[in-house]
């Protein structure tokens, strides 16, 4: 029996990982991690996986290690990485938003803006990064690598500042460190090899994975909604719905009632389904999507 092809994808080890799988699972794919493995097993046997912590993913997805491959934005500036970026995700840990590098500092200290940096000593773990940022600016400080515990090498003096990793700057409040200024914004990639993309098969496989995975990101905190509306209030209600398109309006065998189905933001919905059905809706039905494809 003839084995099929395959294409090697890597996905994020770490912090990543969570958000990651649950992407993967609205997309339709059954993926299972050991927890001793660093090879899980997926639904799909066109595709082998394989685990690799964010900061490396670019390198082995440039080297052909892999085909493709998960990562942050941030990591394949850090590893100036010669790789294809075939669609931006957009999501991080614990949302689906950008997240940012920022530079702090204690709370307590004097230092305002970049240029009091001059002479100082920052820890973080996006060193060239730091130092192409501290370059752009004309300053020169010592950067050095952090192997953790970042934020707390401030307060113990250890550093001047550090550039660290943020979705809402709570953690570092919580430290006693003030956001001096921002170095950059990442979201989350997928990359794939540039040789493995010129392999008609390979690139086939690849595009039709990110398709499905922008799909569930884009019904990500989104539900469709359904509704039996009289002729009669039908602009009432659409001026009541932010639609994500224009809503889809059939004729119903009840003469002078439609059915109304839209998509909409689930935090809205609460609020919404009172709206609607004083507005004269019936029948309203809630539904939860995996995938919305454009």
């Amino acid at each position: 029996m003839q084995k099929s092809k395959q294409i090697v994808l890597g996905l994020p080890k770490g912090s990543l990982q969570e958000a990651t799988l649950k992407i993967f699972g609205m997309a339709g794919f059954r993926i299972n991690v050991s927890e001793r493995s660093y090879f899980p097993s997926i639904d799909d046997e066109e595709v082998s996986l394989v685990l690799v912590r964010a900061q490396e993913m670019s390198r082995y997805v440039e080297d052909g290690v892999l085909d493709c491959g998960i990562t942050g934005e941030d990591w394949i500036r850090e590893n100036a990485s010669d790789v294809l970026r075939l669609a931006d995700l957009v999501y991080a840990k614990q949302s689906l938003k950008p997240v940012r590098w920022v530079l702090a500092a204690s709370e307590e200290s004097d230092i305002q803006t970049v240029k009091d940096l001059q002479g100082k000593r920052i820890a973080t773990e996006l060193v060239k990064v730091t130092e192409r940022f501290l370059r752009e600016h004309h300053v020169t400080a010592h950067v050095e690598f952090s192997w953790g515990a970042t934020e707390a090498k401030v307060k113990r003096q250890l550093v001047d500042a550090i550039v660290e990793l943020t979705e809402t700057g709570a953690s570092l409040r919580a430290n006693g460190l003030k956001i001096v200024t921002t170095i950059c914004e990442s979201t989350t990639r997928f990359v794939a090899n540039k040789a493995a993309y010129k392999d008609a098969w390979k690139k086939k496989k690849i595009d039709n994975i990110v398709l499905l995975l922008q799909g569930a990101i884009a019904a990500y905190n989104r539900v469709g909604l359904k509704m039996n509306v009289q002729k009669k209030d039908v602009k009432k209600i659409q001026r009541l719905l932010p639609a994500l398109n224009t809503p889809t309006l059939s004729p119903l065998m009840r003469k002078g009632w439609y059915a109304l189905e839209t998509v909409v933001e689930e935090r809205i919905v609460r609020t919404l389904i009172i709206q609607l059905k004083e507005a004269g809706a019936e029948g309203i039905i809630e539904y939860s999507l995996n995938k919305l494809v454009y």
